[in-house]
């Protein structure tokens, strides 16, 4: 069987091995060692990540390597994730140039990924916007808009979704959680006691979350630690089955993250936040840039926020934070007139 009849015969299998092997070095253009650099177990994760994903594509569009066009690969990098992926984005680019090397070392010519890329604006990569975060005044807007603050609250049996939205929002933005790993933190996940800061330790595992997710720990501040814990309180009251903290409904079930986005964007609205991406990942970006800017070295954020690799958590570097101004003070409001 020819390479190419492999792979259109198992492409998770033979992408694992290739990347695997020093045929993936050899074709990278930066590779000049004479003996190829295996890659890192972190990197190959990665990889197989992002080739698991095409490799999906492929299976519900009926394509194979053998068959897949230089069109098809600019219409899934412009499809991906969710619809939302800018064929000109860095993301875009770099799928490309990794289906290059596998159709290289496939010796398929012409190359489809080669001929997709002639479709990328090299120039508008270059120019793509910083991630955006908020400033601790912005934050601090963000918090006092939260759900679950308004009288009619206090009915337990209409108020409890409001009250668990309030404590999963409180944990993204304060311990820096990505959006799947609040849908799915566990109880036993939760410390059970405060430290002595009166912070509560987070130990975030890959079950039920995102499969790029690592093992690490991160920490709630004392200042989210009665939300979550009054949640958890509540949620043991209602008899909710299961191990998730923040469910979808009494039976127990996970939040699809199109909810949580929602939620979490609604909150944005009523904080008057005009950002241009109001969801879990601002605010994940809020913890980072706040953790860097706190003088937390780089080395130990990657570690916090489960990250692959360090280079990972440098671009929170550059995350785009408006200059702080204390908030004025509020008006009149029509009901008050």
């Amino acid at each position: 069987m020819s390479k190419l009849a492999a792979w259109d015969s198992n492409p998770l299998k033979c992408f694992a091995d290739f990347i695997a092997g020093p045929d993936f070095a050899l074709t990278s253009s930066r590779q000049r060692d004479l003996a190829p650099k295996p890659l890192s177990p972190e990197s190959a994760a990665i990889y197989r990540f992002m080739f698991g994903k095409f490799a999906a594509w492929m299976l519900e569009e009926r394509l194979k390597m053998s068959t897949v066009t230089g069109r098809d690969l600019q219409r899934f990098v412009a499809l991906a994730h969710d619809g939302q992926r800018d064929l000109n984005s860095k993301i875009a680019y770099r799928y490309l140039r990794l289906l290059e090397r596998c159709y290289d070392y496939l010796e398929r010519a012409p190359n489809p990924a080669r001929d997709a890329i002639v479709g990328i604006d090299r120039a508008q990569i270059a120019r793509d916007a910083p991630m955006t975060a908020l400033n601790a005044d912005e934050l601090q807007r963000f918090m006092a808009a939260l759900p679950g603050q308004r009288a009619d609250d206090d009915n337990k049996a209409s108020g409890w979704k409001r009250r668990r939205d309030r404590a999963m929002q409180v944990t993204m933005a304060l311990a820096g959680l990505r959006v799947a790993e609040a849908i799915g933190l566990l109880v036993d996940e939760v410390g059970r006691q405060p430290d002595i800061e009166g912070a509560l330790v987070l130990n975030i595992t890959p079950e039920q979350k995102h499969r790029t997710s690592y093992e690490h720990t991160t920490t709630l501040p004392k200042e989210g630690v009665a939300e979550l814990t009054a949640w958890l309180s509540e949620r043991a009251e209602l008899n909710i089955p299961g191990a998730l903290v923040f469910p979808a409904n009494l039976e127990g079930e996970p939040l699809h993250k199109a909810t949580v986005y929602r939620q979490v964007k609604a909150t944005f609205g009523r904080a008057g936040l005009a950002v241009s991406r109001a969801g879990g990942r601002t605010l994940r970006n809020t913890f980072a840039s706040q953790q860097l800017r706190q003088g937390t070295p780089q080395s130990e954020l990657t570690t916090v926020l489960g990250l692959a690799l360090e280079r990972s958590a440098e671009a929170y570097k550059y995350a785009k934070v408006n200059e702080e101004t204390s908030a004025p003070e509020a008006g009149p409001t029509a009901k008050d007139a």
